[in-house]
């Protein structure tokens, strides 16, 4: 069986190669020679479901930021049979004109020496060659996307191990809403990444069922245990979870009123739909959705459903309480 190559090494390899090319890439160009997608190649996977994982992997990457363009044909530009996809290297340039004070350098300077050519994985680089010896030029230096430090979850690297182990996890989950937490055992099948939270996708011992949990509300240490499962149950865990966190996204949504030009316009914008009074944002999680539009303040105004908008005043009484109780004690 050839090797799982998880979701965000997939990830990094698709944006190094989309980068490594000025013309760009055709979709069957991208899954025979990048890693992630060659590997389920080999292994039979039906070029459909390679196809739609492309789509998936391309839409997550331009709700990062990250502008994937596509080129279709000139004479017809809504063909996309044989479309070409890339990332222009000139979305990343800064302005000619912008100056740095040797102060705001150094910052620079110490922020790239967290990242280096040899952050980029093996098969990311064997992919840029692949893409060179079909007679598509890259541009150089290709620099590295994986950073050498990490800002995720304590609990993803337990889990990780323990996925590519097929081993039994047991941790504390706090569900919103409960005083304390409960223990959960389950058998982790993925880590998936779905607007900007990483997830664990298993199967819970206890319930005999398949389960998510948010890795951030794991309290404590995941432990890793001696018992072990079929790791075949692991294949097709991420697009499973992945399209399940979808379908919840798809049945719940909030309609919401933001102050044009402000944070928030920018980063609901980028997530939601137009709709007659202000947009319409899917969402999978209220408590989760609940904490980051308290954050925007006067920005956006909730005004459906109900549930969502009590929870936001909620938290938004709860930060002016304790404001107050803090000017109190100076």
């Amino acid at each position: 069986m050839a090797a799982r190559i998880p979701a965000e090494e997939r990830l990094t390899n698709l944006v190094v190669a989309l980068m490594a090319t000025e013309i760009g890439l055709t979709k069957q160009q991208i899954l025979d020679n990048v890693s992630g997608y060659r590997q389920r190649a080999d292994a039979g996977a039906r070029s459909d479901a390679l196809e739609k994982m492309f789509e998936r992997d391309k839409d997550e990457l331009r709700t990062l930021g990250i502008p994937v363009e596509t080129i279709g044909d000139a004479a017809d530009p809504n063909d996309l049979r044989e479309a070409r996809y890339r990332i222009p290297q000139a979305e990343y340039d800064l302005p000619a004109d912008i100056e740095f004070t040797p102060a705001e350098l150094a910052v620079l300077r110490l922020a790239g020496s967290v990242w280096s050519a040899e952050s980029v994985s093996g098969d990311a680089q064997a992919g840029v060659r692949k893409i060179r010896a079909l007679g598509i030029d890259g541009d150089e230096p290709i620099i590295g996307f994986a950073p050498r430090i990490t800002a995720r979850d304590a609990a993803f690297g337990p889990l990780q191990e323990a996925i590519e182990k097929s081993r039994v996890v047991v941790f504390d989950y706090l569900k919103p809403g409960e005083d304390a937490p409960r223990q959960r055992t389950i058998q982790p099948l993925a880590l998936v990444d779905y607007e900007a939270r990483w997830h664990v996708f298993g199967i819970d011992v206890d319930a005999d069922a398949d389960r998510m949990f948010l890795l951030g509300r794991i309290v404590g240490d995941v432990r890793i245990t001696t018992r072990t499962f079929d790791p075949e149950l692991r294949e097709g865990a991420g697009e499973r979870a992945l399209a399940g966190l979808e379908r919840v996204a798809t049945e719940n949504s909030a309609l919401l009123e933001v102050t044009p030009g402000t944070e928030a316009a920018l980063r609901l914008g980028r997530r939601a739909t137009p709709a007659t009074q202000g947009i319409r944002l899917p969402f999978v999680d209220m408590h989760i959705l609940a904490d980051e539009l308290a954050s925007y303040g006067p920005e956006v105004r909730v005004v459906e459903p109900d549930s969502l908008r009590d929870a936001v005043i909620s938290r938004l009484r709860a930060v002016v309480a304790a404001n107050a109780e803090r000017e109190e004690t100076r």
